[in-house]
């Protein structure tokens, strides 16, 4: 990470991690867990990855065909590049709508001093920085900014990546409002307005689910699935006997001419 001319050796940890609960899908009939297949439409037959080329639709089934050769290149001019810290701004002046996800920062080796350096001046600059930095081959925007004691870069949206709000439809724009329902609404929230404790607020739907499944497992209902391979289509010839079969059924056969019967003469015995 750099700003101005201090490089900052750091790593990247992911700040949260996602907690779904992921649910698989079996055949109801013998529990096999379903597989899915990439397949060709036209050729009506499963394809490779090694068959897959990468392509961008710029309009309606027309598309430009990339070589993986050339994206490449671009990823390897791209990756070795730093966060690069281009611009300081306050937090406040960012609407949330941008932010997308978090990574704490760490000192690599030999960067401790030049990292608590940045960590102290964005503290008591009360600033955040603004940076660049590629992910995965993408280059993505992103701040920096203090977090307990440590350095927490956020990517964000491109401003071209928020949907504009006139584009949502059915907003009402000029609807009056009573000054009586007004007042109610500010004492509903005066009335709920607290401290933000993020500890006070659970995922109620997932501790359900995981109360079920337990549930469902001290209870035996469970299944083992079925790890059976599907077996070989009985069918199934190699590529020389599909051709020889092929040949043969469409090489005339040879049709054996019978000579025409003849008719013995017989010798009359005169006495």
């Amino acid at each position: 990470m750099s700003f101005g001319l201090v490089n900052i050796p750091v790593k990247l940890h992911t700040a949260t991690e996602n907690k779904d609960i992921k649910l698989r899908q079996l055949h109801k009939e013998c529990h096999s867990p379903i597989n899915y297949q990439k397949t060709c439409p036209v050729c009506e037959k499963e394809v490779q990855n090694e068959e897959i080329v990468k392509a961008y639709e710029y309009t309606k089934n027309k598309f430009v065909v990339l070589d993986e050769e050339d994206l490449e290149k671009l990823k390897k001019e791209n990756e070795d590049k730093s966060v690069e810290i281009i611009d300081f701004v306050k937090l406040e002046e960012i609407d949330p709508i941008y932010f997308e996800r978090s990574y704490f920062m760490a000192p690599d080796s030999g960067g401790g001093k030049a990292y608590t350096l940045l960590r102290k001046a964005l503290e008591d600059s009360g600033k955040i920085g603004v940076a660049k930095i590629i992910i995965r081959s993408k280059e993505q925007l992103a701040v920096i900014r203090v977090y307990q004691d440590t350095l927490l870069m956020e990517t964000i949206h491109f401003p071209d990546e928020v949907r504009l709000v006139k584009d949502v439809p059915n907003i009402p724009s000029n609807e009056k409002v009573v000054k009586k329902e007004l007042d109610t609404a500010l004492m509903l929230i005066d009335q709920l307005t607290t401290a933000f404790d993020p500890e006070k607020y659970k995922d109620d739907y997932r501790t359900a689910l995981m109360e079920l499944i337990e549930e469902k497992k001290s209870e035996n209902a469970t299944v083992i699935a079925n790890d059976k391979q599907a077996p070989a289509p009985a069918n199934v010839m190699d590529l020389m006997t599909a051709l020889q079969a092929s040949l043969d059924k469409t090489t005339p056969k040879k049709t054996t001419k019978k000579k025409p019967a003849t008719r013995k003469r017989t010798t009359k015995k005169h006495a």
